[in-house]
């Protein structure tokens, strides 16, 4: 186990399909019901495949003041709602909560494509000119500065670029600068909206989304549905916590992260093993105690069963026993926040000692022997779980966590 301060989770916020806050969002989870529903863009989308988790009935003009909305591409809007729910439920102010010695953290996987999407329609197909805020807008640091203007950050600030690991990294990393003494305080997560019809005809091209419903680890899986979201966390040290009688969601016991080094597109299961062996050691727990898995879980005929082989290696012959599941098929796939709003799943999983579901489960794939919890929640008791994220480019991110005591 590494060497260092104990690293506690405070608060946390989300933005998802399943409207705002963490509550919809793990509520949606627990229930097994899908927010992936039939799109809808503002312009013809000539594409196949019209499903996807939006975010839908959010006016960010009611959540953020205007001089701050000017700069902020949707991804950035998502990062900072979460934020405010993530500081307000940790028990701190917007005024305070920052600091010399508070870091900002944020992961995505794709930045301020929204704001690029609509400005090269517009000046394309229309002639009209990119708005004059626009490069403030769809740069990849512009969540992670917003996050530390609003908050009076004034610690390390940056953002995080690595798929769909992005949010696990940071988080990951915000958790090492906080046990090391680099920062006394993090807000960390992961923000995406990708949902265009730019980018939903790059995915479609692609052909790993599926026409119909995400299965993962099912037999007739056929791919997976994009997400949009965020996901927020506020990260410091159990002594600082317990000082200020805050309310304890979880420890941030380990974080591990690998490369694949071989493929852009294809899963390894070397990287996928590495990654979560990591975690574990820096967690200091065996992985005997590890009772829940929230899985990448894809749902595409590569990944399921690599994380599944993968899993074996950390798990053994202890893996029929080990709970895993994909909340991917209700939240969609949310790339670069996606570790993000699994965290949130993986805690509440923890905190209410229930299983997620995986949904759409038709029937086992003898490719992925691991017990998926299908189709309905299970109650257990679950002290100590894991996360985690794989992404293109082969970059593997896994998480721990434990119930505080």
């Amino acid at each position: 186990m590494a060497q260092g301060r104990r690293v506690v989770i405070t608060g946390m916020g989300a933005v998802s399909g399943a409207g705002l806050g963490w509550k919809p969002l793990w509520t949606a989870a627990r229930d097994g019901a899908s927010v992936i529903r039939p799109l809808e863009f503002a312009r013809d989308y000539p594409g196949r495949i019209r499903i996807g988790a939006q975010v839908r009935d959010f006016d960010a003009a009611d959540l953020i003041d205007r001089p701050t909305l000017m700069y902020c591409d949707p991804f950035t809007q998502y990062a900072i709602v979460a934020a405010d729910q993530a500081v307000a439920e940790a028990g701190l102010e917007r005024s305070t909560v920052g600091g010399a010695d508070c870091a900002v953290i944020l992961g995505s996987g794709i930045g301020g494509i929204r704001t690029v999407d609509d400005g090269l329609f517009n000046l394309y197909a229309k002639g009209v000119k990119p708005e004059p805020l626009s490069i403030p807008k769809l740069i990849a640091s512009a969540g992670p500065s917003m996050l530390s203007i609003r908050f009076d950050a004034h610690g390390p600030v940056f953002a995080v670029a690595s798929a769909c690991s992005s949010a696990s990294q940071a988080i990951g990393i915000g958790m090492q600068m906080v046990r090391s003494g680099m920062a006394e305080r993090a807000i960390v997560g992961g923000a995406e909206a990708s949902l265009s019809v730019g980018t939903q005809m790059t995915w479609e091209m692609l052909r790993v989304l599926t026409p119909d419903k995400c299965r993962p680890f099912s037999k007739g899986r056929n791919g997976m549905s994009i997400g949009d979201g965020a996901a927020m966390f506020i990260l410091e040290t159990e002594e600082a916590a317990r000082a200020r009688g805050a309310n304890i969601l979880c420890r941030l016991l380990g974080y591990g992260t690998s490369a694949d080094a071989r493929d852009p597109i294809r899963p390894d299961v070397d990287g996928a093993s590495l990654a979560m062996r990591r975690a574990v050691e820096d967690s200091g727990v065996s992985p005997d105690e590890i009772a829940y898995v929230n899985a990448h879980g894809t749902a595409t005929a590569l990944n399921d069963p690599t994380e599944a082989e993968a899993m074996g290696r950390i798990f053994g012959a202890r893996l029929p026993e080990v709970a895993v599941s994909s909340t991917k098929p209700v939240h969609g796939h949310a790339l670069g926040a996606a570790g993000a709003l699994e965290l949130v799943c993986t805690i509440m999983a923890m905190r209410e000692n229930v299983a997620p579901p995986t949904i759409n489960f038709l029937e086992a794939d003898p490719k992925c022997p691991v017990d998926c919890v299908p189709n309905a929640a299970r109650p257990m008791k679950i002290r100590t779980a894991m996360s985690n994220s794989f992404a293109f480019g082969g970059v593997n991110a896994s998480l721990v966590v434990q119930a505080a005591d």
